[in-house]
């Protein structure tokens, strides 16, 4: 009877190991450092994540690509990176940090913010050089910049800025404050501020249409999140948060 009674004790300890592995589901909170163009977007797409996987938590930090860039290969604390060019992207692939390939989720492309109702009359790039007119630019180590001056070269276009911005936001700023007339912005980023100004397409933003790449990273603290995030992130629910805030599918 003893020899049962002990039998059927192991049975109940090995049942309650075996359930113990639903501990490996992912917990815990996932740092994510994503491009300032990001922001409205992957706030949802994080709340919907959380919904989602009860028990995980996201903690977004938003900025200039390359200063997040930085921020990683200088040891930040983070699991996934969310860039906004594939050569910030690079930046931390080639540092050895990237736990796997980085995945195109997303493209963007620009447009010209200007106050609301266009007080300048901007319709296109040219304008940007008028004598008197104000316009911010990211600076050119910054995705935004750089893809700014594919597209000015697009056009064969000069233009001078009398400021030059750490990331889009800070852009976009200046023309919400009426400090410029108008920056060169991401559609997404317009379209985020359409109560305060309006986005004037032309045509040479084909020219320069930024992929984002998304990579969970190696040195995080919670790889298991990192890697449900970046899944979620290029699935279709997050998909169709993008498509609606006016970025395009990769």
């Amino acid at each position: 009877m003893r020899r049962l009674t002990a039998l059927v004790a192991l049975a109940i300890l090995t049942v309650a190991g075996c359930g113990g592995r639903a501990s490996d589901t992912p917990t815990g909170t996932v740092t994510v450092l994503a491009a300032a163009s990001l922001t409205e977007s992957f706030t949802q797409i994080g709340k919907d994540f959380e919904k989602a996987n009860p028990g995980v938590r996201v903690r977004f930090s938003f900025g200039g690509s390359s200063t997040l860039a930085q921020q990683i290969t200088s040891g930040a604390p983070a699991d996934v990176f969310a860039a906004a060019s594939p050569a910030t992207m690079k930046q931390v692939t080639e540092a050895g940090l990237a736990a796997g390939p980085a995945d195109t989720f997303a493209r963007n492309q620009l447009v010209i913010a200007v106050p609301k109702g266009n007080p300048k009359r901007i319709v296109g790039l040219a304008d940007l050089t008028r004598p008197g007119t104000k316009v911010a630019l990211c600076a050119a180590t910054v995705p935004c910049g750089a893809t700014a001056a594919t597209a000015l070269g697009a056009a064969g276009v000069t233009v001078t800025p009398v400021t030059l911005e750490r990331d889009v936001r800070a852009a976009l700023a200046k023309v919400r404050l009426g400090e410029v007339d108008a920056a060169l912005v991401y559609r997404t980023d317009a379209r985020a501020a359409a109560a305060q100004v309006d986005g004037v397409e032309f045509p040479e933003s084909t020219k320069a249409v930024n992929d984002y790449p998304i990579v969970a990273l190696r040195t995080g603290p919670n790889p298991a999140g990192a890697k449900l995030f970046v899944a979620y992130a290029k699935s279709e629910a997050a998909a169709a948060v993008l498509t609606h805030d006016g970025f395009q599918r990769p």
